[in-house]
């Protein structure tokens, strides 16, 4: 049986999927810039028929409402040496409702975020008659959660990691910042060198399509988030012939190199805080009464945190890389804004409790020393080989510089530099170039971007519209990091349309907050 996370934490799964990609500790979203050409027929190839054919044995999940079913997809973990080592996908699916038209599979983001618990959350806001024709299908993808995880570092480990200081003054620091950024990536090679090296993004796209003709579909349908956007980009791309209905909400753009991908996050994060910080502003309990009050009292208490940590209600204080995952992750939903407000202005006053509470949720820790998946492994894993390098010390110094020199809060600009240096540390990586995306695919693409996500800005949604020649850009004028099931009702309700109908919104359609 297939142990699901608790309830409780489903709609954060929501929050860490795209969080994994830009705010642990910092760290630059990673958008893997494989490039593959259009597949032969994999399906039609020997050496793959048996994966392919097999049968997937469904079985009741474990804690998990009724409806819901599990069972195990066998994959290549070579697809140069596919009579060698599989491995086994962990999948969910709830069965339509009425007559089933075939599967939607989902994917919230990362890398490193599982579709297991997404799927059960995105089944509970999807419309019912979306519902009534589609399985919903969740998988882990190759390294992720149960899905054959890869493992980097353990519990103790990743917690001195999300407490590691990330905005280094002194040699000191960016020689222990380096140091245990090379633990991670030692730390993968050593426990399993072949696994760490078959979980890049370029796989999982082929996982996609065993996946696809396991579950009996002529077109994979995909509804993909953050990172899930560039997973179903890039099967259009290998395989344009398959495609179904494909939603991308929060799509990134594969045409940018890993400093590009940072830097335009940077950008993006501080958008992002003086919104905040205006509608901050305008409440009874900001820590000031003007935008430029509330970043620059950020700022200094993050300034401050650098220098000495703040007392909390658990057993460690409160230190400036956990404020900072704390501020960064509250920018992915305004449905956090309150609680960082809060957090703010009972830091201010000593008291850093909140802040470390909304720094756990997003690195998935449980308890003082525990944590809920494998995300922190998995993300750097499948990102850093993904990736040509990141540049070392002196290049992420000059960054800093540079990134921090216009920016509002600019110690959060400094932490985006410095959270490249798992990256360029790496044991190994892709030697394949960024490059946009091609795809001859006839079938119409949904692309969702929203006007002020910190986390996948909107110039790559209107970037990644340029690439696919048959997609549409639906444009959702608001704040936080993608946005289907979050209660705007437009956007809902043009993406159903979509997926029951095939029928894109008009050119130019946008939708408000």
């Amino acid at each position: 049986m297939r142990r699901s996370q608790a309830a409780t934490r489903r709609r954060a799964r929501r929050w860490l999927g795209g969080f994994a990609g830009a705010a642990l500790l910092g760290s630059t979203v990673i958008v893997s810039p494989i490039i593959v050409s259009p597949a032969a027929a994999d399906e039609a190839d020997a050496d793959l028929a048996r994966f392919y054919g097999q049968t997937v044995t469904w079985g009741p999940c474990d804690d998990v409402a009724g409806g819901s079913e599990c069972g195990t997809v066998a994959v290549p973990m070579d697809y140069r040496n596919p009579s060698g080592r599989t491995l086994g996908l962990a999948v969910l699916r709830i069965l339509a409702s009425g007559n089933a038209r075939g599967s939607l599979l989902v994917n919230p983001g990362g890398p490193g975020a599982g579709g297991v618990d997404f799927a059960e959350y995105l089944s509970t806001v999807i419309d019912s008659d979306v519902r009534a024709v589609y399985d919903i299908v969740g998988f882990d993808p190759r390294g992720v959660g149960q899905s054959a995880p890869v493992t980097c570092l353990t519990d103790k480990q990743i917690l001195r990691w999300n407490r590691t200081d990330i905005t280094p003054d002194t040699a000191r620091e960016r020689r222990t910042l380096f140091s245990r950024a090379d633990r991670i990536s030692q730390g993968c090679l050593d426990r399993d060198p072949a696994l760490a090296r078959s979980v890049g993004t370029a796989n999982t796209v082929r996982d996609m399509d065993i996946l696809r003709g396991v579950l009996g579909d002529d077109e994979l349908n995909w509804f993909g988030f953050s990172y899930g956007t560039e997973l179903g980009a890039l099967y259009a791309q290998r395989f344009p012939d398959r495609v179904g209905r494909m939603v991308l909400d929060g799509a990134v753009d594969p045409s940018l190199n890993a400093m590009e991908v940072s830097e335009d996050q940077s950008a993006g994060f501080q958008r992002a805080l003086a919104r905040f910080a205006s509608d901050c502003a305008q409440r009874s309990n900001c820590i000031a009464t003007t935008q430029a009050g509330v970043l620059s009292a950020i700022n200094r208490l993050l300034v401050e945190l650098d220098q000495a940590p703040l007392s909390s209600d658990g057993s460690r204080r409160l230190v400036q890389a956990e404020a900072l995952t704390a501020v960064f992750f509250s920018m992915y939903s305004t449905d956090l804004w309150p609680t960082l407000r809060s957090g703010l202005s009972q830091a201010l006053d000593g008291d850093g409790s909140t802040l470390q509470l909304l720094a756990q949720l997003a690195n998935d820790q449980t308890g003082p020393d525990t944590f809920g998946s494998n995300i922190t492994s998995a993300f750097y894993a499948i990102g850093c080989w993904d990736y040509p390098p990141t540049p070392g010390i002196k290049g992420l110094r000059r960054a800093a510089s540079d990134w921090s020199t216009d920016a509002r809060v600019p110690e959060m600009a400094v932490a985006m530099s410095w959270g490249n240096a798992p990256c360029s540390t790496w044991f190994g990586h892709s030697d394949t170039p960024p490059a946009p995306v091609t795809s001859t695919t006839n079938a119409p693409i949904l692309i969702i971007g929203t006007t002020y996500d910190p986390a996948t800005p909107y110039a790559w949604s209107q970037a990644l519209r340029g690439q696919l020649p048959t997609s549409r850009l639906l444009t959702h004028r608001g704040d936080g990091h993608t946005v289907y099931g979050d209660s705007n009702l437009c956007i809902d309700n043009f993406a159903d349309i979509y997926l029951l109908t095939g029928d894109l919104p008009e050119p130019g359609t946008v939708c408000s907050s």
